[in-house]
């Protein structure tokens, strides 16, 4: 049977691993250096519900619902890289998202702790009004 601890035991695998992490997660220190340097070279994509974005979500983040990413795809710059995230590392919706960004042939990472760590280091947090659908013309009488 196959365990953790014999899976730890092989350092190559290991390293690679780690390595891996590294390379394709950005921690939140770092993205805020590059919003406030480099923002053109990065899109920003939040798959968290509708209304968790409008709540707040990281400054030049796009709402790319994780349910219709693949349909939201276009909204995004090919030749940067995505960052992707959710609410926190313990929820899979950024992996998958990436997963299929990167099927599509656009470069992504994920944000190391999610929102939730964004937040608890008191980062730039924008608030976005939902629409008012009761105002709208199409409302019925």
């Amino acid at each position: 049977m196959f365990s953790h601890i014999d899976i730890t035991k092989d350092l190559s695998r290991s390293k690679k691993f780690f390595e891996d992490i590294i390379s394709f997660t950005v921690g939140p220190f770092s993205l805020d250096e590059i919003i406030a340097h480099r923002i053109d070279s990065i899109n920003i994509a939040d798959v968290r519900e509708y209304d968790d974005y409008i709540e707040g979500h990281i400054p030049f983040a796009v709402h790319i619902p994780y349910k219709q990413a693949k349909e939201h795809i276009d909204m995004l710059d090919k030749q940067k890289v995505t960052v992707v995230y959710t609410y926190s590392d313990s929820c899979p919706r950024a992996y998958k998202t990436a997963l299929d960004l990167i099927e599509k042939h656009y470069p992504s990472v994920i944000l190391r702790g999610g929102f939730k760590c964004w937040k608890k280091y008191d980062f730039d947090i924008i608030k976005t009004d939902a629409p008012d659908y009761e105002d709208s013309d199409e409302t019925e009488n």
